[in-house]
C-alpha cells in the first residue's frame, strides 16, 4: 500500500499524552498512553494578501488587555458572561472519577461486534510503563488475541470521560476511542425512499463488486495526491514556474441514464485496470448476467438500521 507523500523528515519519538493504569479485575497494568496516528498535512499559514505579512494572533485578557503567555492562561467555566468559575490543574486530576487515574475494563466483547460508525474519537497505544508491567501487559493482549475478544473500556483524557476498545495489534495494545451512543445521529432522516431495482441490475452490482474486490488494503497501491500537488504548487511559486499539469484526465460526475450499461462499462473498466496491474491471467473476470428483463423484484420493506437511541450515556456504556 503506498505511503502518502509529505512526511516528516526524520522519526520522532512520541510524547506520552496520558500516564496511569489498566484495571482488569485486580491485576493492574501501569501503562503510558501515546497517539497511534500521526498527521502529515502540510501546514499554510495566514498572510495578508496586500503585503504578505503574517497574521499574528495574540491572545489577551478582557480586563486589563494584557497579551498573555501559556503559562499565564488557565481553565474556567462560565456560569453568566459575567461570573467565570476559575477550575485549575489539581481540581481536575483530583475529580472523584475511577477513570481519571485509570483506564477501566467494564467488559469483554467480540472484536468485530462494533459497528464502524462508532469509531472515531482518537486511537492511541498503550506501552508497558517499566519492567515490572511488562508480564502483565503481555498477558492482558495474549488473551485477547486467542479469544478474540475486545475490552471496553472507559477512561478520561483531554477533559472529558470516553469510551474506548482496547484489542491487540500486531505485539502492541491499541485503544480506539468510541463515540458516546447519544453522538451518533439516526440515518432514518438521509435514508433514501423505497426504490425498485432488478434482480439483474443487483447481480450486475454484485459482478463490479467482485471484480475490483482485493485481500487487503496493501494489496492497493494508493498515494496521496492531492498533498503531491499540493507540494508541486508550492514548489512551482517557489520557483517562479506554473506548475506541472496533472496527469491523466479529470473525471466528473455524470448523470447515471442506462444503469446496466454503466454497471457492464465499470466492469470493463475494472478487468483493464486488473490487467494492466497483474498481467494476463493475474485477475479474476467475472461475466455480467443477461440484460435486464422487464419484472422487477417484489418490492421490499426498507430495512431499518439500527442505530444508538438518544439515551444517556450511562446507559450506553
Amino acid at each position: 500500500m503506498g505511503a502518502r507523500s509529505g512526511g516528516p523528515g526524520g522519526a520522532r519519538m512520541p510524547r506520552p499524552l496520558w500516564s496511569g493504569a489498566v484495571s482488569f479485575g485486580l491485576v493492574t497494568v501501569p501503562i503510558k498512553l501515546e497517539n497511534a496516528t500521526e498527521r502529515h498535512d502540510v501546514s499554510l499559514r495566514q498572510v495578508h494578501v496586500e503585503d504578505g505579512g503574517r497574521i499574528r494572533y495574540r491572545k489577551t485578557c478582557d480586563v486589563d488587555g494584557q497579551v498573555l503567555t501559556e503559562d499565564a492562561i488557565g481553565k474556567g467555566y462560565e456560569i453568566t458572561k459575567d461570573h467565570v468559575i476559575p477550575i485549575t490543574d489539581k481540581d481536575l486530576a483530583d475529580m472523584p472519577l475511577p477513570t481519571a487515574k485509570a483506564i477501566e475494563i467494564m467488559a469483554f466483547i467480540d472484536r468485530y461486534s462494533v459497528d464502524p460508525v462508532q469509531y472515531g474519537a482518537g486511537s492511541y497505544y498503550l506501552t508497558a510503563d517499566g519492567p515490572v508491567a511488562a508480564k502483565p501487559y503481555v498477558l492482558l493482549r495474549k488473551a485477547l488475541e486467542r479469544n478474540e475478544k475486545a475490552a471496553v473500556a472507559k477512561f478520561a483524557l483531554r477533559g472529558r470521560e470516553r469510551l474506548g476498545l482496547l484489542r491487540p495489534l500486531d505485539d502492541a495494545l491499541l485503544l480506539s476511542g468510541l463515540h458516546w451512543g447519544d453522538e451518533i445521529r439516526s440515518s432514518e432522516e438521509i435514508t433514501p425512499p423505497a426504490t425498485e431495482l432488478t434482480d439483474d441490475e443487483i447481480e450486475g452490482a454484485l459482478t463490479l463488486m467482485e471484480t475490483m474486490t482485493v485481500a487487503s488494503l496493501t494489496d492497493l497501491d494508493v498515494t496521496d495526491h492531492y498533498t503531491e500537488a499540493l507540494h508541486e504548487v508550492i514548489e512551482a511559486k517557489a520557483e517562479h514556474r506554473p506548475p506541472k499539469p496533472a496527469e491523466g484526465e479529470e473525471k466528473t460526475a455524470a448523470p447515471v441514464v442506462d444503469l446496466m450499461a454503466a454497471l457492464e462499462k465499470s466492469v470493463a473498466d475494472a478487468r483493464e485496470r486488473r490487467r494492466d496491474t497483474a498481467g494476463s491471467g493475474g485477475a479474476t473476470v467475472h461475466e455480467m448476467p443477461a440484460k435486464p428483463k422487464k419484472k422487477t423484484a417484489p418490492k421490499k420493506a426498507t430495512a431499518k438500521k439500527t442505530v444508538a437511541k438518544k439515551t444517556t450515556r450511562r446507559k450506553t456504556a
